[in-house]
This record gives C-alpha cells, structure tokens and sequence, in this order.
C-alpha cells in the first residue's frame, strides 16, 4: 500500500485489501486490516459490519460484538447492525438480550426486505415474540394483592403493554383548538357519561329514525368532511367531499338542519340532555354517519380537545372496526362509547353493506363549567364576524 496521509483514504485502501484476503478465505488477514481500518476511521459503518463478520468468522464472538458496537455508534439504529448484534448475543447465550435487539432490529426494518433475509427476519420475529410473551407473563403476575377497578384493570393492562410495546402511547393533536391539562384518552370510561345508557335504550328508536328519514324526499345526505381546496389540512385530501363516507346532519354547528331533524323525534328528544357543546358556528352537532361498502377513513385527527365525540352504532356489518390510537374496536349494535376524535383515529367497512352510526358531541368532563362558559366565548371570538358582533 503506497503511503498516504490521508486517514480516510487509508481505511478505504485498507478495507479493499481486507475484502481481497476474506475473498480468498483468510479471515485472520481480513480483520487484522479491519481493525487497522477503523483504527483509523472510526466513521466506516460498514467496514465495523465487516470486522464483525470476519471476528465471527474465526469464532471471537465477544470481539464481534465490539466491532457491532463500533458500528451502532455510527448508527444507532441501523438495521443490519442492530439484527447482526442480535444474532451474536444469541450465539452467546444472552438470550433475554437477545430477544430484545432483535426487537429493536425489527422496528428498523425496511419496507422490502431482501429476500435472501427471509429466514433470518422469521426467526428474529421468533424469538423475539417469545421474549415478548416471557416478559408479559411475568408483568402479568407483579400486580400483587392490589384491589383494582375494572376501570384501573384497564388502565394496568394498558400500562403493561405500553412497557412491552405491543402499544405506545397516543396523544392529543387537535387540528386548531388545544386546552391544556385535560386527560388524554383514546376511549373515555363510561363513568363519566351517565347518559350513555339512556342513549343505548333507546337504539331501536333512533334506528327507526334513520330509516325514516333516508326514505324522505327532501333528506339532506352530503359528504362528512367538506372543505374548501384551498385549506392547508393535509389530512383531508383522502377525505374530502368523498361519497364513500357521508353524513345526515340533524343539528349541523349549533343549527337545527329542519329537513331532517323533522323526521328523527327521538334523537332530538335525547340530545338536550348529552352536555352537548353550544358554540356559535362550531356546535353542538349530531349526524348519522353512513360508510360505504369497501370504505376506508384514513388516520386523521380532529379540531378541538374541548368536546369529545359519542358513537352509537345502529346498522354494523361484519368485520367493521375503528381504531382510536393504539385501540382497535368493533362497532356493535346498542353499544355507545366516548372517545378524543383530536388522537389519531381511523376506520374501515370491509364489508359489501352500508354502515351505519349516530354521532353527537359532549363536552369533556375535566372541564369546569365556568371553563366551558370561557372556552365558547373564547373559541366564538375566533370567528372575525363574532368578534366584530361583540363590539
């Protein structure tokens, strides 16, 4: 090798004659210019992945580790790094260890992954998924003699897979409005809304209205998300104006929507006592939401954390589901539940028959009611005309 002041040119000449030596089968050759290598650039991510490979060749897994380790410092979460760092472990009997990296490793997975990995990214999903069910076993069992409500149960379980990271925390991200210190909750507990069961009573009522007021003439059914073009909210490029998810209003923004509310005497009988939001321009609202066979509502988020949203499924076809943050659930018939519309949701009608839900909004139980006398007044006067009336 010529000589050549220049550390990184150095390795780079250094590593081709280590390729050269490991090509004609002389890993011993091969990590000593690997070693000199990066002694002198610690920076080459590859050329560590390579001295590790040769160390493991010549069965020094302990020096293979520490070639990974340089190769990880160059990239903590490079994928090949963090795989190949958990193979070693497992070869040194580190299996706990093991199963963890790979776990790291798997979620640093590209999207198409070469096919010659195949069988090594099925036994890293393996154990690691063992490893997974080991550590939930046991969690499972460090409750002690606590005596938990079914509503603190939840929560445990949740916070145990949170730690396992079957689930990761979700959290509020309202598109305009955002109050501080309320509780963030993907499903609300069905203590705090008391007349959720007035509400599932009265199902086959509320259906009926449905039903009546899709076979009137003058029925208003539109698009659920409509907004101008113009309107920076990415999210609702998939959403807007399409046919595939649609809407009944009954009260549309605080205003009576007569053409239908006219037809649905038990909802309007019920919403009065629903703590409904009564903004100017913004609220209360309530709906019957119709998603097409086939549809899907991608991730999106919603407006304000001050109201939270109820569902009452009516019509549900088999396999419809709806996702609030890390919590998938199946829609059934007379089953309500409360839940933050500003978490990331989503769902989807697989299904070849309509689906059908009441929607209403409520006002989020942290909040006082002086709070919520302010925030309308507070969210109204974002409203330049509302401003200008107050004047």
């Amino acid at each position: 090798m010529k000589d050549n002041p220049d550390p990184e040119a150095q390795a780079g000449q250094l590593e081709a004659e280590a390729d050269r030596a490991a090509g004609h089968g002389d890993p011993g050759q091969a990590r000593a210019l690997l070693e000199r290598a990066t002694a002198l650039d610690p920076g080459r991510g590859e050329t560590w992945l390579k001295l590790a490979a040769m160390c493991r060749a010549q069965g020094d897994l302990p020096a293979a580790l520490g070639a990974v380790g340089g190769a990880l410092r160059v990239d903590p979460l490079g994928f090949m790094a963090l795989l190949l760092k958990a193979s070693l472990l497992e070869k040194s009997d580190r299996i706990e260890e093991a199963g963890e990296t790979y776990g790291y490793a798997l979620a640093q997975a590209p999207a198409t992954i070469p096919p010659h990995l195949d069988a090594m990214i099925a036994h890293a999903r393996a154990v690691h998924a063992a490893r997974v069910a080991a550590a939930a076993e046991r969690l499972a069992g460090a409750t002690g003699a606590a005596a938990l409500s079914e509503i603190e149960e939840a929560r445990l379980a949740r916070f145990r897979s949170n730690i396992l990271r079957r689930t990761r925390p979700y959290h509020s991200e309202p598109t305009h409005f955002h109050y501080p210190g309320l509780r963030e909750r993907e499903f609300h507990d069905r203590a705090s809304f008391p007349w959720l069961e007035t509400l599932e009573t009265a199902t086959a009522a509320i259906t009926e209205d449905f039903r009546r007021v899709m076979a009137a003439e003058r029925a208003e059914l539109v698009p659920y998300i409509q907004y101008p073009d113009d309107v920076p909210l990415r999210q609702w490029q998939a959403l807007n104006r399409n046919e595939a998810w649609t809407a009944i209003h009954l009260v549309q923004n605080g205003v009576i929507v007569a053409a239908n509310a006219r037809h649905c005497p038990a909802v309007m009988a019920l919403l009065p006592a629903l703590e409904q939001p009564a903004i100017p321009r913004r609220g209360p609202n309530a709906m019957f939401s119709l998603l097409a066979p086939g549809a899907h509502i991608p991730p999106h988020t919603g407006v304000a954390n001050t109201r939270l949203v109820c569902h009452l499924p009516l019509i549900v076809p088999e396999g419809c589901w709806f996702r609030v943050g890390d919590e998938t659930r199946r829609w059934e018939p007379g089953r309500a539940w409360v839940f933050d519309d500003t978490i990331e949701h989503e769902a989807l009608n697989p299904s070849d028959a309509l689906r059908v839900i009441l929607i209403v909004d409520t006002w989020h139980p942290d909040l006082s009611a002086a709070e919520r006398e302010a925030v309308a007044a507070v969210m109204a006067a974002t409203d330049p005309a509302e401003a200008m009336e107050g004047l």
